[in-house]
Parts: C-alpha cells; sequence; structure tokens
C-alpha cells in the first residue's frame, strides 16, 4: 500500500499558523510567553492536590484565573458545576476549549477571554488559579474587594509573594500587602510546589495559598478604600516612624489636607482661610527625618509605587483646585491645622509616633484609622 501524501497547500497554510507546532507534534503546543507568566503546571500531583484543597462541592461555580492548556481544568471540571476560566492569550483559550470539545464537560466551561483585573466577573464560589506573576497583588486585592467575595481562593504565586501575605509583624516581607490581606481574610500556606513542576520552569519557587474571605459579623465593617489609604501612607517606607510618614511629606500633607476640606464642606464645618508667613509655610511643609530613621528605604515590592501615587495624588489635587502651579497656590491656616490633628494623633491619643509601620500589628492601625476619622481626617480618594 502506498504512503499517504500530504497536502502540499494544506502544509503550507498550516506552517503559517500559530497552531502549526501543534499539529506537528503533541509535546510541544507552541511557545509560551513567559513575558506573561506562562509557565504551565505540567506535574499531575501537584495539580490533583490543588484542586482537593479546595473542597469543591458538586454545585460550585470556579473561577480559574489563567487556565493556560488546562491541566487544572478538566480536573476542577470534574467535580464543580461549571468553571469560568479567563484567559488573556487568545492561543490558551483555544486549547483548553479544544480539550473539552465533543465531551460532556464542554457545557460546563465558559472561557472569557480578556484581562481578569479589568474583567467584570460574574459570580463564583471558589477561585483558582496558577496565577501569572504579573498580576498577583492585584488579584488578591480584587478578589478580597468584591462584595460577595468566594468562599475559598487556592492560589499560586511566586514563594516570595505567598510568605508576604503570610508575613507577621517584624518579619521581613511584613507589608502592607501582609495587613490588607489578613485584615480581610483567614490565609494559610497549602504548601510548597518546585520549579521543574511547570514547563517551561520559571526562575523561582512557587507556593500555594488558601485565602479565605471574612464574611457576616467576622467581615471588618471599614471601608476598603479608607483602611488601603491609611496602609498606603503608613508603608510608603515601612521602617519609618508613623510621624515620618505623615508628617515628613509635603505630598502626604497636602493630600490629608484636601480631604479635610472636603470632610468640612460635606458637614458644614467653616474653615480658617487666613494666609500664613514665610515661617509657617516652611514649616507646613514637613519636616526631614532622614538622620532619625537613618535612611533606610525599605520598598515592598508588591507591585504599587506608593511615593509615585501620592506626587500624582497631589498633582490632582492642584487641578482639581484651580491653580496653575503648586508656587501660586497660598498656603492658609487649614494646613496648620490639620498637621496639628495629626500630630494629636500619633503623639496623644494612640503613642504610634515613634513605631514603624513594619512592626505594627492589626489593632495599632485600627486604632490610628479611628482616632485619624475622629478628628475628620479620611483616607478616600
Amino acid at each position: 500500500m502506498g504512503k499517504l501524501k500530504p497536502n502540499k497547500r494544506n502544509s503550507v497554510a498550516s506552517a503559517s499558523s500559530p497552531y502549526s507546532k501543534a499539529q506537528a507534534t503533541t509535546n510541544n503546543v507552541f511557545k509560551f510567553n513567559t513575558n506573561v507568566g506562562q509557565h504551565i503546571l505540567k506535574n499531575p500531583g501537584v495539580a490533583d492536590a490543588i484542586v482537593l484543597k479546595a473542597n469543591l462541592k458538586p454545585s460550585d461555580t470556579v473561577l480559574e484565573v489563567g487556565p493556560g492548556t488546562g491541566n487544572l481544568t478538566v480536573r476542577i471540571l470534574e467535580k464543580a458545576k461549571k468553571v469560568i476560566a479567563v484567559e488573556l492569550d487568545p492561543r490558551m483559550a483555544a486549547e483548553v476549549t479544544k480539550r473539552v470539545q465533543g465531551k460532556p464537560e464542554q457545557k460546563k466551561l465558559e472561557v472569557l477571554l480578556g484581562d481578569v483585573i479589568k474583567t467584570e466577573l460574574p459570580h463564583f464560589d471558589v477561585c483558582i488559579s496558577n496565577t501569572p506573576y504579573q498580576i498577583s497583588s492585584p488579584l488578591v486585592f480584587k478578589l478580597l474587594s468584591i462584595p460577595n467575595p468566594p468562599r475559598c481562593s487556592i492560589l499560586m504565586f511566586q514563594r516570595e509573594f505567598a510568605l508576604r501575605l503570610v508575613a507577621r509583624p517584624g518579619d521581613s516581607l511584613y507589608c502592607r500587602l501582609s495587613v490588607n490581606a489578613q485584615f480581610f481574610a483567614k490565609i494559610t500556606h497549602v504548601m510548597k510546589v518546585g520549579k521543574n513542576n511547570f514547563k517551561p520552569p520559571p526562575q523561582v519557587e512557587s507556593s500555594v495559598v488558601r485565602i479565605e474571605p471574612k464574611t457576616g459579623s467576622e467581615r471588618p465593617g471599614v471601608s476598603w478604600n479608607e483602611w488601603d489609604g491609611m496602609l498606603r501612607i503608613c508603608f510608603v517606607r515601612k521602617n519609618r516612624t508613623m510621624r515620618a510618614s505623615f508628617l515628613g511629606t509635603k505630598e502626604v500633607l497636602a493630600m490629608m489636607e484636601q480631604n479635610y476640606r472636603r470632610y468640612c464642606s460635606l458637614n458644614d464645618i467653616a474653615l480658617d482661610e487666613t494666609e500664613i508667613d514665610e515661617d509657617e509655610a516652611m514649616e507646613l511643609d514637613g519636616v526631614a527625618e532622614e538622620e532619625e530613621w537613618g535612611g533606610i528605604m525599605d520598598v515592598d515590592d508588591d507591585g504599587d509605587d506608593t511615593p509615585s501615587f501620592f506626587k500624582q495624588e497631589t498633582e490632582r489635587i492642584f487641578r482639581e483646585s484651580g491653580s496653575k502651579t503648586k508656587a501660586k497656590k497660598p498656603k492658609t491656616r487649614v494646613g496648620l491645622l490639620v498637621k496639628e490633628k495629626i500630630r494629636k494623633v500619633l503623639e496623644d491619643e494612640t503613642e504610634l509616633a515613634d513605631k514603624r509601620a513594619g512592626k505594627c500589628d492589626e489593632n495599632d492601625f485600627l486604632r490610628l484609622l479611628l482616632a485619624f476619622n475622629q478628628e475628620g481626617i479620611h483616607f478616600n480618594s
């Protein structure tokens, strides 16, 4: 019997297709884009363990972020009622769809093409993700801040990021992410995952964490924006004292003054707009505490450029006030009042002025926020 010759026209067409490599070999579907965190989990034992830790119910709808080629997806479909898979790469979306094509599981899978951070998500009970490292922090914040958070999330992260999530006050990795995550959820480290369990292998080790958002009476009755807004200031440099963080940066003082003005406007509180002299203006610009905190610049590497945030906020404040340049905006006694209120909160009411954010626990931050609010200072943007 003669050999079947390949159709040359089809061969040429397939060579230009993104799936040409998939047609050539089943072991190499296509080239993974590691620039967007594409490291496919290849160890079936690890995939089984992740799904097991989710404690899925037959009635659950599961959100999977970054399904890749579907190694986790097919296992979730065996346990859950429905899987909503959000995938940024059209090639991956096509691949995971192809894995269940013509099977009963096809009706249980919904693939959303796009960026999960920007996507408006439908209701889901559980989130499972081999998370692309670029969206680790935004994904955690999104899952914790939605009105009806999932029952639990089983998420794979780079090892250092996972350890930040569970870090405690005084730990070297303790940061704004640690406080935010633990304030709104119970977080446990589930297991370590070596780099050789992925294809292609990443440069760092990974870990799986379980996040269970606090609900009902356990959920803090604190505005997310308010809480996180204050923490942004506290953790500009976590080894600075609270005094330096709040009183040593003119951008922070300007933002807090604007927020206080907004509060007074909403509550019909009159303000003293008397302009101040040069000596008082210099005092209002903040105090340099470089020697006090030793010049340590311990920047939290969780994907948030906090100093830039405050500079942008200052620019926004001046735009809203109608000023064309910072120098043309007169300084008034309102700024001095706000600065005195900050001093009172830090030194008299909470006695946290000389404490550093990296050593403060959840109760310290709660006391601080309450004291600021009682003085009419809020942190909503």
